[in-house]
């Protein structure tokens, strides 16, 4: 018996991690072909955060594609070598939290010694998932004042975001309603909240809202300052 509860518990913490990567990483991957358009396996790519100098390093399928998975929000370049071709080498990748972002590289015939440098070659829009996400920069949180210090107001920079009737207190309930947003026309109810990829819901009739704290502005700009 107790070795069954520790598997389970083992699965449990299992499962944690992989939500937490989920919600909190994004994903870059692509398709390296040569200049008549035919697929390069066993290409070596690495991945390298500008900011911190980490780096992530796969080599490419028969199929020519790859697949960094959990990789950090960031500023990233990216090497891709193979023998016979030039080194080619992308600058100024911007990475969103939950992206799935796309590069495709073309490489050139040449000699690995010769590099290619590339401002940037990613996709402008995610064909790889139907999921659509918004992104509010550091500017916007720490710069854009909000009414009653309610961060959640944030979501609605979104233009697919809207306040629900039931979120003010005016409203025929009489009570308003933490994280009362209509996002793409479906009812508050819909709504899932994360607080670092755990769930941070607090589930209400009519209405799923989220464990609310009113940060002040002090506090919220000396969080990300350290």
């Amino acid at each position: 018996m107790r070795q069954v509860f520790s598997i389970a518990v083992l699965l449990c913490l299992l499962s944690a991690t992989l939500l937490f990567a989920q919600f909190e990483t994004a994903e870059v991957l692509g398709t390296v072909r040569d200049p008549s358009g035919a697929v390069i396996a066993r290409a070596a790519l690495t991945l390298t955060n500008q900011a911190t100098g980490v780096q992530f390093k796969v080599v490419t399928a028969e199929n020519g594609d790859f697949d960094f998975f959990n990789v950090q929000a960031g500023r990233y370049s990216l090497a891709v070598e193979h023998t016979g071709f030039n080194k080619i080498t992308i600058d100024a990748l911007t990475v969103d939290v939950g992206a799935r972002q796309r590069v495709d590289v073309s490489m050139k015939v040449g000699a690995v010694t010769e590099s290619v440098e590339v401002s940037s070659t990613a996709a402008a829009l995610e064909t790889d998932s139907s999921d659509r996400g918004h992104v509010v920069s550091t500017a916007a949180v720490t710069e854009l004042p909000l009414n009653g210090r309610n961060y959640a107001d944030l979501a609605l920079l979104d233009a697919n975001a809207v306040k629900s009737p039931i979120a003010d207190s005016f409203s025929a309930t009489g009570t308003p309603r933490e994280g009362a947003f209509n996002v793409n026309g479906m009812r508050s109810t819909y709504n899932n909240f994360l607080l670092d990829g755990l769930d941070n819901n607090a589930y209400g009739t009519s209405n799923q809202g989220y464990s609310a704290q009113l940060v002040p502005r002090r506090s919220i700009r000396k969080g990300l300052e350290a």
